[in-house]
């Protein structure tokens, strides 16, 4: 009790006004329901077996009846003058007769029991008459296993279910599916030697009849088993035949196995007379689906109460919990950054006053943010522009000075290619006012640049160019490439002895864009690598000492794609320079939110 005291005294209250409500309502409705429907279920479940009980006595004695009445028309047959005279007759030809009285004798039978296919009478000699049925093949019917087992047991009836491999065939079209064989022997009164056995072919409809005038429920249903564990007649259901005869051992009895994920009841009874087993097979759940009603109403009252009195509950707590809830929740937004939260609340009291106290606060702080936003964010586009803007005198110069000695000792076709280069370096530099252009036309201005740069070094500049052909289409911001090529040349190449070459590789790494340039210069010594390093985590270009290059490359990927894009150098004393560049993978342009 300790322990629960502790428990409940730092919760809230309407947690425990809630637990005090649920606790006097659940109490009562799970003690009356799991006792009543414990009670009720078992009750249900004692009259079902009781009815199904009596309903397969019923279907027994019924088939016993249907299987009784033919044995009598065996009876009868055999009773008959005429079919005594065929029994101990001879084959001979001047049977006519006598096998036309004895068919006029069978359409009798056939007549009045329509539920009689054929009948077929077989003497001893192999001789046999039937107004429908007809030997197939020159096999003696006395060898057939229906004549033998008759034969064998004179004094009972022989049931076949399903009877295939005879060899008879009938003029009705009927199958072995349609029809039960009952066969039995005649005996001479006065020997006791039997004469031949009586066959009738009784169709299944009239149990088909029977059985499916009873009903278990919904989906239950009744099947009979003849005594080798066949299948007699069973209406189409998928589960008779996972229903194994090895699971009814007893002569009669009930189980409960599990067929198809259900739980079915079975129950069944043997026949003294005719061997067969009548079983019934029905679903517990359908049998306790009332229960299973029951138990939803019930549930379904207790949730109705359960939650009228949470809403009471609710109702008399929320004028004090709903509108702190709301104001902690909205402190917690803006403690995570969220500052376009606002406190609406109609009431006058404190926590009235508390809430217009927050929503000044919450103004005050975003007005400050966003003062600081737009200046940081002019000062950046200034930078920006300026940059964009500037054009190295040096460069300009060096190349005017490259085309004047290039057309003194050479011919007019070299002043074409460098000025060409120059056109399209200047022609991409501008791209229309564009910020983003595609990676190709940014490789053809580093190409441009190069070769520039190449007619000026001559020998002491080699170059290569290296990429992948799906990176040509996407999009990449313009002009960040040229800064860092000739930051290689000036800081890399020019330090070196002999000739230097300057590798770009242009390829899509890990989902992003990666531009690789490194030369084999006289590389960074240790200091300067960190200092890079430190401008390029965020320090100030103007603590740095270094010039536009580096720094404003880094910070236009930066600002356009975040952080985890932008420059990063690699480098060993006296052997060289590797810049890694680092840009999303776009096929739209897209910067800063614009598009």
């Amino acid at each position: 009790m300790e322990r629960l005291h502790s428990f409940i005294s730092g919760k809230s209250i309407r947690f425990k006004l809630l637990l005090y409500f649920m606790t006097l309502i659940l109490l009562p409705i799970i003690t009356l329901g799991v006792l009543g429907n414990f009670l009720y279920s078992r009750s249900i479940e004692e009259q079902t077996n009781v009815q199904t009980e009596q309903m397969i006595g019923q279907v027994t004695r019924n088939v016993e009846f249907y299987i009784h009445d033919m044995e009598n028309i065996i009876h009868y047959l055999s009773q008959e003058p005429k079919v005594k005279q065929f029994l101990l007759s001879k084959p001979s030809g001047d049977n006519v007769a006598l096998e036309l009285a004895v068919s006029r004798v069978i359409e009798t039978f056939t007549g009045v029991h329509p539920e009689i296919a054929g009948i077929l009478i077989v003497n001893e000699q192999d001789a046999y008459i039937s107004n429908e049925m007809y030997r197939i093949a020159r096999d003696p019917l006395t060898e057939e296993i229906w004549y033998k087992r008759a034969a064998a047991s004179p004094r009972t009836i022989e049931l076949f279910s399903k009877p295939i491999g005879r060899n008879i065939t009938t003029t009705l079209n009927y199958s072995a599916d349609d029809v039960v064989s009952i066969a039995k022997a005649v005996l001479d009164p006065a020997t006791g030697k039997c004469l031949g056995v009586i066959l009738i072919d009784m169709k299944l409809s009239i149990l088909k009849q029977v059985i499916e005038a009873v009903t278990l429920g919904k989906n239950g249903f009744l099947y009979i088993m003849d005594a080798n564990g066949g299948i007699v007649y069973a209406p189409v259901n998928p589960i008779v035949y996972r229903v194994k005869p090895d699971w009814l051992i007893n002569p009669a009895g009930s189980i409960v196995k599990s067929i198809r994920d259900s739980e079915y009841q079975i129950m069944y009874k043997d026949s003294e007379y005719t061997k067969w087993r009548t079983v019934g097979v029905f679903s517990l759940n359908e049998t306790l689906q009332e229960v299973t009603d029951i138990r939803y109403y019930s549930l379904l009252i207790a949730g109705i109460t359960l939650i009228f009195a949470v809403i009471t509950a609710l109702f008399f707590t929320s004028s004090i919990v709903k509108p702190l809830g709301k104001l902690r929740s909205l402190m917690k937004s803006a403690e995570e950054g969220d500052l376009s939260v606002r406190f609406n609340s109609k009431y006058n009291d404190e926590i009235g006053q508390l809430g217009r106290s927050f929503n000044n606060m919450i103004s005050e702080i975003s007005n400050l943010i966003d003062m600081v936003y737009v200046e940081q964010k002019r000062k950046r586009e200034a930078e920006l522009k300026t940059l964009q803007a500037q054009i190295k005198p040096h460069f300009l110069y060096n190349t005017l000075d490259t085309i004047q000695w290039m057309a003194q000792g050479h011919n007019a076709q070299d002043i074409v290619s460098i000025v060409g280069a120059l056109a399209n370096l200047f022609r991409i530099g501008l791209s229309k006012g564009k910020e983003m252009i595609p990676v190709q036309e940014e490789l053809e201005h580093i190409r441009s640049y190069l070769i520039i740069q190449k007619a000026r070094y001559e020998d002491k500049l080699e170059y290569e160019l290296v990429y992948d052909e799906a990176v040509l289409q996407h999009k990449v911001l313009k002009l960040i490439l040229q800064p860092l090529v000739e930051n290689a040349i000036y800081h890399g190449i020019n330090s070196r002895r002999g000739g230097g070459l300057i590798r770009l590789e242009a390829q899509i790494a890990n989902g992003r864009l990666l531009f690789t340039i490194a030369d084999n210069g006289m590389g960074l010594s240790p200091a300067k690598m960190q200092e890079i390093n430190e401008l390029l985590s965020g320090g100030e270009r103007e603590s740095s000492g270094l010039g536009f290059g580096i720094y404003n490359v880094n910070e236009r990927i930066r600002l356009s794609f975040g952080p985890e894009y932008g420059l990063r150098y690699y480098s060993v004393y006296g052997e060289g320079t590797q810049v890694e560049v680092w840009h999303p993978l776009l096929d739209e342009v897209s910067v800063c939110g614009k598009s």
